[in-house]
Formats: structure tokens, C-alpha cells, sequence
């Protein structure tokens, strides 16, 4: 009796595993290709389903109906909550199974088929900015990117206090997967702080004087807030201010009391010695050396061109008539020579502005 019941079941067995070749051989024979006739850009959120992932797939144009797509599922034991959120890319007359395995998640938790994402961050002052940047390239929201970059825990893993914490971001643009969060967000910036540090660049900060990564970009920070627009004076602007900062002068940047207000002085022309008297740490009028952070996120551009700043001894710098550059000088008779030329230039300007 034992003997049939075995004898039923292997044969059960055989004719199940027959059934699923026969299948399998019969989908391999049909032509169970994509019917879009263009590319597809498909962009999940979060993990789908098999039938969110389906109800997507028919909607786009990209399958004909959900029977093929179901049975190779089943026919090759695929779990179907397997699935990856993330953006893909479907090209015309894509093979079924690329197609299905192309949203299984990898080894690395993202789908096989998925495709990175450009992500940029320019123009940004702060952590807060960086975040609603982001925000826009990847799954993360700028809630919980924030949250995390301000997070002190985070902060002094990564070896930064708060004020420094936005020297470990270099803006350029970068691919990553579309579904990163804020933490492997956070882990990509710091790979790529780790390569721009180098040995080389260690050893020029020493030798301008400089004692961390954070002060280098700290001072280039300020450069570049100085001077956005022409290069060419980042190298001499950041010799200006290691020339102050050996002295033992301040470095009276009108950029660092700016920070101080926030957005307040936003679109005002003609600073005031008003604004000077504000008293907060990144006032480089009150406050002697290198502020405690960067007061803008910066180009690494602008970090070489601290670590390799131009061969001048000017200590001061005033805008030149007509805006964009400056005009540089040793002593301050220089100085109060070419502010009384701009200071005339800008008042005319002004009053032409309003009329």
C-alpha cells in the first residue's frame, strides 16, 4: 500500500514538473516581449507589489495583459513581493524574463534593471539647503534629510560639529539610485570627501596654515561668497585672507556678518556698519580667525585654489566700479583709496536705479 501511495506521488511529481517545462517551453515559443515601441521611464516610490508593479506595466504600455508576466513568476518560483521601488528605463521589445527580473531586488537591495539618477546641489548655504535639494533627486524627503545631517550622533560620527558639518559635502553632480535615503546619502558624501582629502591636499593645508579640512573650506566658503563669478580671483582672494590670518588680523569679510542675519539682508545692495554689529561667532568683524564653519557650501575649485592660493601680499579688497571684480591693496591708504571710488560709483549707481 506504502508503495502506491509513493508510486502516486513521484508520479504527481513528474507530471507537475512536466506541466511547468511544457509551460515554461510554451512561453519561451510565444512572443512575450514589450509591445512599447520607445523607451519607458517608470519611477516607484516604494517597493511595489506584483500587482501595483503590473497595474504600472499595463497602464504605460508596456505589456499587452498580466497572463505572461504572472506565469513566469510562477513558473520560475519568483517571490512576487521581490520587487524594487527605484527608476527604470524599459526599452522597446524588452524579453519578458529581463523585464521581470530587471525589478527583483539585487544583492545590493536595489533592482537589477535600476538606473541611477542625476543629483545636484549647488547654490546651497546650509545643511537645511542641501536637504530641499536633495529632496528633489532622490526617495528621501527633506524632512528626514535634514534630521539626520543635524543630528549630533551623525555629526560626530563623521568627525564634525554642526557648524562644520557642511564642509563634508562637495557640490558637483553626482548618480545614485533614485530609492537612497538621508543615511546612504550621507555614507556616498563622505566616500566622497574621503577621495578629494588626499595626502597631497593634507600636506598643502598644513602648509598654508590651515588645521582641518573644515577651516579649509571654512576660508573658501568665504572666498567664494566674496566672488562667485570670476576664478580667477579665488586664488589671490584666499591669499588675501591667509595673509590677514598670519598677521593676526581679522579677516573683516563682509560675507561672515551677512550669514549672521540669515535671509534678512537678502537683496540689499549697500551694506551698513549697522550690520556690522551683530553679535554672533561668524562675525569676522568681532571675532578674530576662522569662523566655526563654512557660511556656503563650496566648489572643490575653490578648495584648490586655497590650497593653492596666488603669491600676493594684499590684505585688502574692495569691489571696482561697475561690479563683478576688485580691486586689491597692501596698505591702507591704498585701500581707502579705492573704497572712496567705488563708495562714489555706488552711490551713482544706486540713484540711477531708482530713477
Amino acid at each position: 500500500m506504502a508503495k502506491k501511495i509513493i508510486l502516486v506521488i513521484l508520479v504527481g511529481i513528474s507530471a507537475f514538473a512536466i506541466y511547468n517545462r511544457e509551460r515554461i517551453m510554451g512561453l519561451l515559443s510565444e512572443d512575450t516581449r514589450t509591445i512599447n515601441k520607445s523607451e519607458v521611464k517608470l519611477l516607484f516610490r516604494e517597493d511595489p507589489s506584483i500587482d501595483e508593479l503590473m497595474s504600472v506595466l499595463l497602464e504605460k504600455g508596456v505589456i499587452p495583459n498580466e497572463q505572461h508576466f504572472y506565469e513566469y513568476v510562477a513558473a520560475n518560483n519568483i517571490d512576487p513581493t521581490a520587487f524594487a521601488a527605484g527608476k527604470y528605463i524599459i526599452l522597446s521589445k524588452t524579453q519578458l524574463g529581463d523585464l521581470v527580473n530587471g525589478f527583483l531586488k539585487g544583492e545590493n537591495g536595489h533592482g537589477n534593471a535600476e538606473v541611477k539618477v542625476n543629483v545636484d546641489f549647488n547654490r546651497c548655504r546650509d545643511l537645511e539647503d542641501i536637504a530641499s535639494n536633495i529632496s528633489k533627486c532622490i526617495i528621501a524627503d527633506s524632512a528626514s534629510i535634514a534630521s539626520f545631517l543635524l543630528n549630533p550622533d551623525v555629526q560626530r560620527m563623521y568627525g564634525f560639529t554642526q557648524e562644520q558639518m557642511p564642509a563634508l559635502f562637495l557640490p558637483q553632480r553626482y548618480k545614485m539610485y533614485f530609492d537612497t535615503d538621508a543615511e546612504q546619502f550621507t555614507a556616498f558624501m563622505a566616500n566622497e570627501f574621503k577621495s578629494f582629502w588626499t595626502a597631497e591636499r593634507k600636506e598643502k593645508m598644513k602648509s598654508v596654515g590651515l588645521n582641518s579640512p573644515s577651516q579649509v573650506t571654512t576660508i573658501a566658503s568665504i572666498v567664494y561668497s566674496e566672488q562667485s563669478k570670476i576664478k580667477e580671483e579665488w586664488p589671490i582672494i584666499a591669499k588675501l585672507y591667509l595673509n590677514r590670518i598670519n598677521k593676526g588680523m581679522r579677516l573683516e569679510s563682509d560675507p561672515t556678518f551677512k550669514f549672521c542675519w540669515g535671509d534678512q539682508l537678502d537683496g540689499v545692495e549697500r551694506l551698513l556698519n549697522r550690520h556690522k554689529e551683530i553679535d554672533c561667532p561668524y562675525n569676522t568683524y568681532k571675532y578674530e580667525g576662522v569662523p566655526p564653519g563654512p557660511i556656503c557650501i563650496v566648489p572643490r575649485e575653490v578648495i584648490d585654489a586655497v590650497l593653492n592660493p596666488a603669491d600676493v601680499n594684499y590684505i585688502f579688497m574692495c569691489g571696482k566700479p561697475g561690479g563683478g571684480g576688485h580691486n586689491f591693496a597692501v596698505t591702507n591708504r591704498e585701500h581707502e583709496k579705492n573704497a572712496a571710488v567705488y563708495r562714489v560709483w555706488l552711490r551713482k549707481y544706486l540713484a540711477e536705479k531708482k530713477s
